[in-house]
């Protein structure tokens, strides 16, 4: 999921589109993006997308939901749980709690369903958010990520969004705790869609803290994601001498080696595992070329 693009679910006429893009996800927005006089109406068009959704499509499927403090989100829960959602992103959680109200609330509407139960991607928008950040990671086996919300974590503060080393400072405590809760984390938004620069600087940082991929709110910064967010031809060959070498360590039953002059192990071994599985969804190897048993 190097890409994902915001669609705002009072945008009907959108989501073919969104779908025939480059985006690895689709987030459609119930939220921010919805004035509140279109909140029922903007509901209604996205379950209708949803349920005329047809397997092998591609794309990971996401729905900003509007928050649990709202009356919005248990009608937005019953609308959208079905076959055509994959993820559900739980905006402004304070607390290991409200992400179980979000799990609790999944549970609830897939009841008697034939559906695969929704995951959650908790973003971490408030102070107390990222204070308790691995506690939201950690608050149920629904959530696999953690998303960066720049726009209310850092505005109300008066801190510069642009800032790169506040960014990276942050962007860090939320890679930690994400690391802590072993679930992925994903970089928010970037507003100024003119500075494609911009954009790319601060994906490549989330890329450096092992992110998995970086939002987009115009489909210009789709292609900007999936080439900072693809594995590099050098990782590539790294990654394949790794699983090679790890191969015959094992037979040899050694558990520690080197490949090109640096100690590999375990945690190493998966990221190759890792960045060759990803190269090979991106078709730029064969499969036979991993050598993963």
């Amino acid at each position: 999921m190097r890409s994902k693009l915001f669609v705002p679910g009072s945008r009907p006429e959108l989501f073919a589109k969104a779908m025939a893009g480059e985006a690895d996800a689709l987030s459609f927005d119930l939220e921010d993006a919805v004035d509140e006089s279109m909140k029922g109406e903007a509901r209604a068009e996205l379950a209708r997308f949803l349920r005329a959704l047809k397997p092998g499509h591609g794309k990971t499927i996401i729905v900003r939901v509007n928050g649990l403090a709202t009356p919005h989100f248990e009608a937005d829960i019953e609308a959208i749980v079905g076959q055509g959602l994959d993820m559900v992103n739980l905006p402004k959680p304070e607390s290991a709690d409200d992400v179980r109200a979000c799990a609790a609330a999944l549970d609830r509407a897939e009841r008697g369903k034939k559906v695969m139960p929704a995951s959650i991607l908790a973003n971490i928008e408030s102070p107390k958010a990222l204070r308790l950040a691995a506690e939201i990671a950690s608050a149920s086996p629904r959530v696999v990520g953690l998303q960066a919300g720049w726009g209310d974590l850092i505005e109300p503060l008066d801190i510069d969004r642009y800032n790169p080393a506040m960014i990276e400072a942050i962007q860090l405590q939320i890679r930690i705790a994400a690391g802590e809760g072993n679930v992925w984390a994903y970089d928010g938004a970037f507003a100024n869609i003119k500075d494609p620069e911009g954009y790319k600087r601060e994906a490549e940082g989330a890329r450096r803290l092992g992110f998995l991929g970086k939002s987009c709110i115009h489909p210009t910064q789709v292609p900007l994601a999936n080439a900072v967010f693809r594995p590099t031809d050098t990782e590539i060959a790294h990654s394949l001498k790794v699983v090679t070498a790890a191969r015959e360590a094992k037979e040899k039953g050694v558990g520690a080696f080197t490949v090109n002059g640096r100690m590999v192990d375990g945690p190493f071994i998966r990221r190759a595992e890792n960045i060759l599985a990803l190269a090979q969804r991106l078709g730029l190897i064969a499969a036979d070329e991993r050598g993963i048993e």
